[in-house]
């Protein structure tokens, strides 16, 4: 993941980069999912997308984030940004 795209910044500071990691360590670990189990999620999206779109995948992002589901709780929620090149044409069925 680059972190200075991430935050549209040029530099970051190693506070930063400690902050963001351990935020991410924190998600992943309250979602109990493992980097791994992350990287093959990912794996897989790059697999199914490419079937359908050229993708860029230096810009690609996937990250398992928090989002509210009412006033008191939390779900996991896996965002994905796929930066497409060409949509392919494909046939019909």
């Amino acid at each position: 993941m680059d972190f200075l795209r991430l935050f549209g910044r040029d530099e970051m500071s190693s506070k930063d980069i400690a902050k963001e990691r351990l935020r991410l360590i924190l998600v992943h670990d309250r979602a109990n999912v493992s980097p791994q189990f992350l990287e093959m999620i990912k794996s897989q999206i790059i697999n199914i997308i490419s079937d359908y779109a050229d993708i860029e995948e230096e810009g690609l992002e996937i990250k398992l984030t928090k989002m509210k589901k009412d006033q008191t709780a939390t779900v996991p929620a896996l965002v994905a940004n796929i930066p497409i090149k060409r949509i392919k044409h494909v046939a019909r069925a």
